[in-house]
């Protein structure tokens, strides 16, 4: 397949169309048990928190013993985010109150406003796929050099990021987006912002709602906080290490997601998002997120059945759909520039290295788990 046919965008819709009839309808039924387990890890950091509220009595020589903890707790960072993902994409809890209350514990440690998630990622996202007009996209060469896209550039992996900024990027990256998000929304809302990639507006129900709830936010952390006594080794081990460990997790899959792909008109999945092959614990671990083209096409459907849609996308469209090794997706992420040229080239900060995207020419699905490396 070459690149003039990857030209031919297939719409979301004609997807759905095609896969629809070949699933079966209990894909489509709502999830309740995800919603137990984002309950579960609430639980399961409450409990962190409660051991290291003793770690003062500890002596020095055994802080080692709770980073498995840490770790634990760090896990649960990001299935609150993934799991929230779910509830707000399905219908799950059918009472708008409940549902907003449990997203909200969902997304407080990672200051996600549960109003502004559904309007940055279930409308602008999801609708404008790596498009001019996604917020979430990677910024254009040709945008101003604004904070935000100087962070992103210092953060994101690329051929010119430091590895001990990649290192720091990885647990702060995920704030940027937030903090550009926010303020964008709260302090204008004109949809003219320069230091986002895509600027939005929301409506002024909205604002209002996201402006309580970050308040609401801000009381958990202050809380969370206060009853460790501001104590840093407690804050360290118990607050900010899983935090930092999590937002690293969630950024090695939203890098991959979206990244690597050409830009589109036309919201083709099958061109502008990118799938992963990731051991199994993951995929259980993590509600099959790495199953991402197949989100794109089905963002109701249970994750349960994204393995389903990935055997037929395989067999109906086999030379466009982009399939992975993490491995190999991390890689071409630190050989590729991070700013979009134009829709099908990448370029530096400088705009002096430019390289047509590895996923242009449709050999995304590699067999043996190695990309052909094409930077």
């Amino acid at each position: 397949m070459n690149s003039v046919d990857r030209q031919i965008q297939i719409t979301q819709a004609e997807y759905v169309k095609k896969l629809r009839p070949l699933l079966p309808d209990e894909a489509f039924l709502p999830s309740f048990n995800k919603v137990w387990i984002l309950l579960i890890n609430v639980v399961i950091l409450i409990l962190g928190w409660g051991t290291a509220s003793y770690l003062d009595q500890w002596s020095w020589y055994l802080l080692w013993l709770y980073l498995p903890l840490t770790l634990v707790m760090a896990n649960s960072v990001i299935v609150l985010l993934f799991s929230t993902h779910n509830l707000l994409h399905s219908s799950a809890i059918r009472n708008s109150y409940l549902r907003q209350i449990i997203s909200l514990l969902g997304l407080a440690l990672l200051w996600m406003p549960p109003t502004l998630w559904k309007v940055v990622h279930n409308r602008e996202h999801h609708t404008k796929t790596n498009s001019r007009y996604d917020p979430d996209r990677s910024y254009l060469y040709e945008q101003p050099k604004t904070w935000g896209k100087w962070l992103q550039n210092l953060f994101v992996p690329s051929t010119e990021v430091h590895p001990l900024f990649l290192s720091i990027g990885l647990g702060h990256a995920w704030g940027v987006h937030t903090l550009r998000n926010l303020s964008s929304v709260l302090f204008f809302n004109n949809g003219l912002t320069r230091y986002s990639p895509a600027a939005f507006k929301v409506s002024a129900k909205e604002r209002g709602s996201i402006a309580l709830e970050l308040l609401i936010i801000i009381g958990i952390h202050l809380s969370i906080l206060s009853y460790l006594q501001f104590d840093p080794v407690k804050l360290i081990l118990s607050y900010f290490l899983p935090i930092w460990i999590g937002y690293g997790g969630i950024l090695f899959y939203v890098y991959t997601n979206h990244m690597l792909c050409p830009m589109t008109a036309l919201n083709d999945p099958l061109v502008n998002s990118l799938s992963l092959r990731v051991p199994k614990l993951f995929n259980l671990l993590h509600f099959n997120f790495s199953y991402h083209t197949e989100h794109h096409i089905f963002p109701g459907m249970n994750s349960d059945y994204y393995p389903l849609v990935q055997e037929l996308l395989k067999t109906l469209y086999p030379d466009r759909f982009n399939l992975l090794d993490a491995r190999a997706a991390w890689l071409l992420l630190l050989r590729t520039p991070r700013h979009y040229q134009d829709e099908q080239t990448f370029t530096n900060w400088s705009g002096k290295n430019s390289l047509a995207c590895p996923l242009l020419h449709g050999d995304g699905l590699i067999q043996d788990g190695a990309p052909q490396d094409r930077c």
